[in-house]
């Protein structure tokens, strides 16, 4: 378990900053877009990328690779994904002042990805130029 904080401690740290900000009741007068329409999802796909790059961060880091791996990537993506399906249904059952929405979870999905992808691309480009 130790070890597990050592290299995942950033990623655990964003994720309950994650959890805690999804349970927070906003009550603000006015349109439910806040700033603009979808800036709910833009704000849900960036939490989430910063969330994988720091994931995956912690794991180059605990499999001691230059690269993150497919298969490393792929169960990376799968528990970000459980993650935002977790936060969705914790706003649809325990959290009534928040709603869960498919569209949430999509752009959790969205921005899980792309943090992954810009990843495998960085060290990818990283490891080229150092060959």
């Amino acid at each position: 378990m130790k070890k597990t904080l050592k290299y995942y401690g950033p990623a655990i740290l964003w994720a309950l900053f994650i959890l805690i900000i999804c349970a927070v009741p906003f009550n603000t007068p006015g349109p439910p877009g806040l700033f603009f329409a979808g800036f709910d999802k833009m704000v849900h796909c960036v939490l989430f990328f910063v969330l994988s790059v720091l994931y995956c961060a912690g794991s180059i880091r605990k499999w001691n690779t230059r690269s993150i791996r497919i298969e490393i990537a792929m169960k990376n993506t799968i528990v970000l994904i459980s993650f935002g399906a977790l936060i969705e249904m914790l706003q649809m059952r325990f959290f009534t002042w928040r709603s869960g929405d498919w569209n949430d979870l999509l752009a959790d999905a969205i921005g899980g990805c792309m943090g992954i992808f810009g990843v495998m691309i960085t060290s990818n480009a990283l490891n080229h130029e150092k060959s």
